[in-house]
């Protein structure tokens, strides 16, 4: 299913344009001093923004970053907020989003025009927002988190926090569809090694399955520093570099600090960023979907109502693999042809092997990760070298499962 909805009139989706949220922060204990704003200025940079080409306004008064200090209460937060939010309603062409953990500012934010609640704790900092969102029936952004925000460790706690998001929003009576997702990019506990952001953007596709609107904030982050080891004023460039990821992988929304410059990479990003396959007429829709990660095909499953237990059996069948093996003799390729021909899948190997008028050759294994789990022990079992060759195989499949092996490198 293609995303297409839309969010207050402004529509966000596969077939539009990526859009930009811009960030404004009244807040001086934020960690990227170039985006604090005063009041004074306000308006003025708002202006600039939209017309560099936001279409959203992101206003924080209170520093989400982890380490921010002194952290402010909630009325501090109001003290900053409602004015701000006084001097743009009506006088800026774009629409406005608070970033805050807290029922009561977003609840008196939405009524001083405010259209969109961000709130990066998903729904957990404060049990009334959830409420607020329902019973105000606006948009919202819901970042991954668990028990504080961000604290998902690795793309399979991201997607189960983001699922269950989504479930309890339901539950409540929330329209879903006015959901944007952000997968919680950024060291928001002490424990979140960069290599976990690395994935999440690697992977970004894998949130696909949700056909919910997807939202990035890379803006600067901690695993921009991680690389090139500079403090956030001069993360600009790897800021770009990420974001022009995570646009081809399929975001809808980037929320950044820097308009002008994020402007062009997501335009020539998103222009190389391949179109959906989906065909309508009528009533009916058929769409394909590319399927990276077994548990993403389980959250797909789940979304059209198979059972629990069902997809969890489905899921390793809709991950194919195709897998080279070197220099193994002739018989050995052919008894590995035999035993994944028997399991469902296919090898290719070279034709003089076929006759055996060669002693090696090379061949490659054609799979879902099913027959492949199914295909190693059996190889297990059998003579010359074809334990060792299963052992690598299964080196191999665990390996491209691991996000410390794709992922760790010298920084």
């Amino acid at each position: 299913m293609v995303v297409d909805v839309d969010i207050c009139g402004l529509k966000v989706g596969d077939e539009h344009p990526v859009r930009l949220m811009g960030v404004i922060n009244l807040s001086k204990e934020s960690f990227y001093k170039g985006s604090v704003v005063s009041t004074d200025s306000l308006l003025d940079v708002a202006h600039k923004m939209v017309d560099d080409g936001a279409t959203i306004l992101d206003i924080g008064a209170r520093s989400t970053w982890p380490l921010a200090k002194p952290v402010i209460g909630k009325e501090e937060e109001l003290e900053r907020m409602i004015p701000a939010l006084d001097i743009l309603k009506d006088n800026v062409d774009a629409l406005i989003s608070v970033d805050t953990v807290y029922s009561s500012v977003a609840e008196e934010s939405l009524k001083h025009g405010a259209d969109i609640v961000n709130d990066v704790s998903g729904f957990t900092s404060d049990p009334h927002m959830i409420d607020v969102v329902a019973d105000y029936d606006c948009p919202a952004v819901v970042m991954a988190s668990e028990n504080v925000p961000g604290d998902p460790i690795g793309m399979d706690a991201i997607m189960d926090s983001l699922a269950s998001i989504i479930d309890r929003a339901d539950a409540r009576g929330i329209d879903t569809d006015k959901l944007i997702l952000d997968p919680a990019i950024g060291k928001w506990i002490p424990e979140k090694d960069p290599i976990y952001d690395f994935e999440t953007i690697d992977q970004f596709e894998s949130l696909k399955v949700f056909e919910k609107p997807l939202l990035a904030a890379i803006s600067r982050k901690s695993c921009i520093d991680a690389v090139l080891h500079k403090p956030a004023s001069e993360r600009l460039y790897g800021s770009l570099a990420a974001t022009a990821i995570v646009v081809h992988k399929g975001a809808h929304i980037i929320r950044t600090h820097d308009i002008p410059e994020t402007k062009d990479v997501v335009e020539v990003a998103r222009a190389m960023r391949k179109k959906e396959s989906s065909v309508k007429a009528g009533d009916f829709e058929v769409s394909l979907k590319d399927i990276i990660h077994p548990d993403d095909a389980e959250y797909l499953m789940k979304n059209i109502g198979v059972t629990g237990t069902g997809a969890k059996v489905m899921k390793n069948k809709t991950v194919s693999k195709v897998m080279r093996v070197n220099n193994i003799t002739t018989t050995e390729a052919l008894i590995i042809k035999q035993e994944i021909l028997a399991r469902g899948g296919d090898a290719a190997l070279e034709r003089n092997a076929v006759s055996h008028e060669t002693e090696k050759t090379d061949i490659l294994i054609i799979g879902t990760l099913l027959q492949f789990e199914k295909l190693i022990p059996k190889l297990s079992y059998q003579a010359r070298n074809l334990p060792l060759i299963a052992e690598m195989i299964a080196e191999a499949l665990e390996h491209d499962m691991d996000v410390e092996h794709r992922y760790r490198r010298e920084l």
